[in-house]
């Protein structure tokens, strides 16, 4: 491992965010700065170029959007500056962060998030050996282009697929669609794809209102309607391979004739057909509804991807464009 890490040769930025990596105690709270998480993982100091610095010290649940747009920002910007970063957070809300870093990213080096699941106080803490694999990836020359990835439990997976899977396990994160693209071993990097990676916007703010709505059995569609008046955009959560009731097929073509809706899917391996089935509310209806597409998104991915859409000044469709990549062409 420290072999490897002395031959990193990209200068690698730390950026602590907080979340569980930093957590100590008998009830764990933030407590460690980017310094003491260097500390945490020894073989850190054999790495070249290694700045390190706290950004924010919250739980990921403690996070507002201006924050993460702030902290976002500032990952990029080391980015274009030349330098791969570590980001480390809090694990409820990584994935979130993952998406926002990849709608602002524009640069060769590469972004990497990573985390904890369990304090460092904890037994089996996993906090030092995801950092030590977080700037692995950074700092790795084999890295050159990869956008923004999640690095975790030794796996690295693309920001726009990635999903929390475990509550509390190390193994806490993956890709149910798309799997992850790669590990790390050792502090050495195997890739065997490149995630797809969005066209950068230039987000200004995320002050949008945008509001997630599941369907359900007997839904009838009151609450996406409520959703549709009250916000500025609305991802909506359809059934299987994209289905809803008539009802809520009805609420749909409404709500997008007045607010931009974003549809996925609620499997966790979902994706939407075009044309298999005829019966009322089937993938046909909702693809004609004047609905943009992006099953291939997580609801919490489809949120921030939105809200940058929004915060980019983007209309339906530039929206449409932007997220594209993310249904079947």
């Amino acid at each position: 491992m420290r072999e490897a890490l002395e031959a990193l040769t990209r200068p690698v930025r730390l950026l602590a965010a907080g979340g569980t990596i930093s957590m100590h105690g008998a009830r764990a709270v933030p407590k460690l700065e980017a310094k003491d998480l260097i500390e945490l993982a020894p073989p850190l100091a054999g790495v070249p170029e290694l700045a390190a610095e706290t950004v924010l010290s919250l739980p990921g649940t403690q996070i507002d959007l201006g924050q993460a747009l702030e902290l976002a920002a500032r990952a990029a910007a080391a980015a274009r500056a030349g330098e791969g970063v570590a980001l480390t957070t809090g694990t409820d809300t990584l994935e979130e962060l993952a998406v926002l870093c990849a709608m602002l990213h524009d640069a060769d080096a590469p972004i990497v998030l990573t985390g904890a699941s369990r304090p460092s106080s904890s037994p089996g803490a996993d906090g030092a050996a995801n950092l030590l694999d977080a700037v692995a990836v950074a700092g790795s020359e084999r890295a050159s282009g990869l956008g923004v990835v999640v690095v975790f439990g030794g796996e690295i997976h693309g920001a726009m697929t990635v999903r929390k899977v475990d509550s509390s396990g190390p193994a806490a994160f993956g890709s149910p669609t798309a799997g992850p693209v790669g590990r790390v071993v050792e502090g050495r990097l195997w890739l065997h794809a490149s995630p797809m990676r969005p066209e950068p916007l230039a987000v200004t703010r995320l002050e949008h209102r945008v509001e997630v709505v599941s369907t359900g059995l007997g839904d009838d569609g009151a609450a996406l309607r409520r959703a549709a008046e009250s916000s500025d955009g609305v991802v909506f959560v359809a059934l299987g391979a994209g289905h809803v009731s008539v009802p809520v097929l009805g609420e749909l073509q409404s709500a997008a004739t007045r607010t931009p809706v974003l549809v996925t899917c609620r499997p966790e391996r979902g994706s939407m057909m075009f044309s298999t089935y005829g019966f009322a509310g089937s993938e046909s209806d909702l693809r004609a509804s004047g609905a943009i597409c992006a099953p291939f998104l997580s609801p919490a991915a489809a949120r921030v991807a939105l809200l940058c859409c929004l915060g980019a000044g983007l209309d339906r469709a530039g929206i449409a464009t932007a997220l594209a990549p993310w249904d079947a062409g």
